[in-house]
């Protein structure tokens, strides 16, 4: 996985050492790189056409680009980002998703994730919009991005206007690990996706030295809602290689979200997941609220893990 910043990314990293240890390359990241499961949710497996990923059945992940504005070094699909040559898209690949959900009228969903979405051509951005959006079998669209954070122009007023002109409602999901990356430039970036009508929720990762404590949460959740993000998920790190020095201790994790839990309103708390091995399904995570064993869990398929 290549290194890779924004401009925007590189002023944030000289005065926040939160967003610093998100994207620069370190000796631990260097020692661990032998460590991990590539692919640990298992896409490649559930690939029906080149860059549509369809393990649920009723919903696809749709990956239009292997680029970011800046690469988080944690990031579980690191096998693939950088990697732009064998990840551009173009019409045809499009063409090719259309072809297969045509075929499959059980599919109401569509996840547009990478790399950025919002990192692509606008023209690409619009066909590949227009094009999903006009099939009566997709309900919900939804973009996984961290465009606001790593780099607010990408979202520029084209692709905002198409947004806009979506029938389906667009859910965009944004990834934010730290207070400090709500900045005056990311807030109004939100502020115009929900002009645009996109309907908005975040994701986070649980990241040792950057976000695993109480108060540097309890900040993100709280500041998220009151711009109009709804925290909607927050990960175990996944165990891919070179990240191994990100993993928190999973007790640490639960005594964390349980205050969480005690102090956010719903809106604001987010669900504590763990993205199971093999792609097996996000597993919630019960809370200190009850008394039970979390050293292991079962997945969907009924595939039992251990908590590590």
């Amino acid at each position: 996985m290549l290194f890779k910043t924004s401009e925007y990314v590189e002023c944030l990293m000289v005065v926040e050492e939160a967003v610093r240890r998100q994207f620069e390359v370190s000796e631990q990241e260097l020692e661990n790189e032998a460590h991990g499961d590539a692919d640990p949710l298992r896409e490649k497996e559930h690939e029906v056409v080149p860059g549509l990923i369809n393990k649920y059945g009723n919903r696809v992940l749709a990956l239009l680009t292997t680029e970011c504005a800046a690469y988080c070094r944690f990031c579980t699909r690191r096998r693939l980002v950088s990697d732009t040559q064998r990840g551009t898209v173009d019409r045809s690949h499009v063409d090719a998703w259309m072809n297969y959900l045509r075929k499959h009228g059980e599919v109401r969903e569509v996840i547009l994730s990478g790399g950025d979405p919002f990192i692509v051509e606008d023209d690409l951005f619009e066909y590949v919009l227009s094009e999903i959006s006009g099939l009566d079998s997709i309900k919900v669209i939804r973009i996984g991005t961290r465009a606001p954070v790593s780099d607010p122009c990408l979202v520029n007023d084209r692709k905002l206007e198409i947004i806009s002109r979506i029938e389906q409602p667009i859910y965009v999901g944004i990834h934010f690990e730290h207070p400090a990356e709500m900045t005056r430039a990311t807030v109004r970036c939100i502020k115009n996706l929900r002009s645009a009508g996109a309907i908005l929720y975040s994701q986070t990762v649980f990241l040792k030295g950057v976000n695993d404590d109480y108060q540097t949460l309890f900040d993100l959740f709280t500041g998220l809602i009151e711009i109009g993000v709804r925290p909607y998920y927050l990960y175990q790190c996944d165990p891919v290689p070179g990240a191994e020095h990100f993993r928190v201790d999973p007790e640490k994790e639960r005594h964390i979200m349980t205050q969480l839990r005690r102090s956010l309103s719903g809106l604001a708390c987010p669900n504590y997941v763990i993205d199971a091995p093999n792609g097996s399904g996000k597993i919630p995570v019960p809370l200190e609220f009850w008394n039970c064993d979390t050293t292991k869990y079962t997945d969907f398929e009924g595939s039992i893990h251990r908590n590590k």
